[in-house]
């Protein structure tokens, strides 16, 4: 189990490791002593939260022997322990993660804690991976449960560069309906009515509406049926057609535009909303 220290200005400032937990509240008076030279544990309430962070890899023995390993019961169990060692030095400021690179047994264990405890979730699937599977994985735990109204805060880890990590969690609130800043885009599946090179354009718009922060959704889709039909909601969006498209805004149709800009007209009307 982790627990980090933070200070009030966001910074680190302790870090303590320990595998049992009868020897937590010495460790604590330890580590408060080497923060601010005196042993009140109290005084951790009033200028530091504690992240009590369980991880499947190194839970207590006796836990992997009662449930018969790294378990939604067994991760939630541990976080629930260490919680109550501090609840008797009548700290609360707490804020629990629990992390398995196993998606269900993640999800399951902070759906136990949602039911049992009063503290904020932070949440997270821990070794996702590389990005292309690291996203499946996260987008699956982490989004599920905000969609269940569980999480108060939330880290996408995975084998890439960290900057990768935020444009995940980002796409992850948004798609979960809890970030309202930046376009939403959608697009149709290639199928037979498609008259257009949808992959790379949908891939060009998405490309040249990355520093867009305007709260919008907008599609991108083959042909006029899934056009101003299907995107009806859409604010503002493109079908294809052969040799020319449809530019429409919730789903009235505005006019044909040449397919070779249809990508221009699209930028062009976002401009104006």
């Amino acid at each position: 189990m982790d627990l980090a220290l933070d200070g009030p200005d966001g910074l680190r400032r302790r870090h303590v490791r320990h595998r049992h937990a009868d020897d937590l509240a010495p460790r604590l008076l330890q580590a408060e002593d080497l923060v601010h030279g005196g042993g009140d544990v109290v005084g951790l309430g009033i200028a530091h939260g504690l992240r009590i962070g369980v991880n499947g890899g190194s839970l207590e023995k006796e836990l992997l022997k009662k449930y018969g390993g790294a378990t939604s019961e067994a991760l939630a169990e541990s976080a629930l322990g260490h919680a109550a060692l501090l609840e008797k030095f009548d700290f609360t400021d707490i804020c629990i993660s629990v992390k398995c690179s196993s998606v269900p047994v993640t999800m399951g264990a902070y759906r136990l804690l949602r039911e049992k405890c009063p503290y904020p979730l932070h949440l997270g699937v821990t070794e996702a991976g590389t990005p292309s599977m690291g996203m499946v994985k996260s987008a699956m735990g982490i989004g599920g449960l905000l969609c269940l109204g569980i999480g108060d805060t939330l880290r996408v880890t995975l084998t890439a560069d960290p900057v990768e990590e935020i444009y995940a969690a980002k796409k992850i609130l948004l798609a979960a309906g809890l970030r309202q800043e930046g376009p939403n885009i959608i697009a149709c599946p290639t199928c037979g009515r498609t008259n257009i090179d949808l992959i790379p354009m949908a891939e060009e718009v998405e490309r040249r509406l990355a520093g867009c922060r305007k709260p919008i959704t907008v599609a991108v889709m083959g042909c006029a049926v899934n056009g101003p039909g299907e995107a009806a909601a859409a604010d503002v969006g493109i079908a294809g057609g052969k040799g020319e498209g449809l530019l429409f805004r919730k789903g009235t149709i505005l006019r044909k535009v040449p397919q070779d800009r249809l990508v221009d007209a699209l930028l062009e009307e976002i401009g104006k909303l």
